[in-house]
């Protein structure tokens, strides 16, 4: 009966799909895990209640909502932002990457092979464009049921993402005098493995964020800490949404914008080190 139910829903799905103004949504939820055992300060560990307040802190930045509209060929995908309560009691002392930076719209077209980018970083707009070439994923025959749909293992191997905070860490007192010889690698960007879940009963070549290239859309992400994963799909909304290439910001290849957001951030993390030592206090320009 199973069976019998995932194969009508596939052929449901291809006869939308079929559709000549065909159009996709996909809400997913992303959730990031930090290991707060890599932190430490004044050269102890941090204690267990200080990892809480700290991961009570973060969770607005761990934990968020993404939407990817999609069409045969193209989609947009962007953050589903919602108010926060004003910070109360004192916290939030010292620089946050998240206080300078606004969520982008990443868009992509599997047909003409662009991907874009829109953000904000310290009040400038970048338009951040990305080499799209074809995934090489590894596709496996183990399977599984996200709601409704049957999906289907792929992995990649892929460099990890030097600006994801998650591979930051505070230097203990013994790493200063590493730190200072070799600062630049206190970020190591190394290769991770991604584990994909995809449906073929939603034969688009797409997924949420940067991932696409398999025979179905991914309904699931694992990279690292961080898993995304599907919770609603809706096939041809009521409600169509603006499929369009951004173009405000300034242009800007994914490798530039990467060495400049890391440029900043060191600049204020010496910065606030300064800061407190009794240091220089300002900062300078992006």
């Amino acid at each position: 009966m199973k069976s019998l139910f995932t194969f009508i829903l596939s052929i449901v799905s291809m006869i939308t799909l079929g559709q000549k103004d065909f159009q996709g949504k996909a809400t997913y939820m992303s959730k990031t895990s930090v290991d707060l055992n890599n932190f430490a300060r004044g050269g102890e560990q941090l204690s267990d209640a200080r990892k809480k307040q700290i991961q009570d802190r973060m969770k607005s930045q761990l934990e968020k909502t993404f939407i990817l509209n999609f069409d045969k060929s193209s989609s947009i995908y962007k953050e589903d932002a919602k108010l926060e309560a004003p910070t109360t009691g004192g916290g939030g002392r010292g620089p946050r990457f998240g206080s300078f930076s606004s969520g982008g719209t990443k868009y992509k077209n599997t047909k003409d092979k662009v991907a874009l980018e829109a953000t904000e970083f310290f009040g400038k707009k970048f338009l951040v464009s990305d080499d799209m070439k074809q995934p090489q994923w590894e596709l496996g025959a183990e399977t599984k049921q996200i709601g409704n749909y049957l999906c289907y293992k792929a992995t990649l191997l892929k460099d990890a993402n030097p600006l994801d905070f998650s591979n930051f860490r505070r230097p203990r007192k013994e790493d200063d005098k590493k730190e200072k010889e070799d600062t630049e690698k206190e970020v190591e960007v190394k290769q991770v493995v991604v584990t994909a879940w995809y449906t073929p009963q939603i034969p688009v070549s797409n997924g949420p964020g940067e991932y696409w290239g398999l025979p179905g859309l991914i309904l699931e992400i694992n990279e690292g800490t961080t898993t995304i994963l599907c919770t609603e799909i809706v096939l041809n909304p009521s409600e169509k949404a603006a499929i369009e290439a951004p173009s405000k910001g300034k242009k800007i290849t994914r490798e530039k914008y990467s060495e400049s957001v890391t440029k900043k951030m060191e600049e204020l993390r010496q910065n606030f080190q300064n800061r407190g030592r009794g240091g220089n206090r300002g900062g300078g320009r992006f």
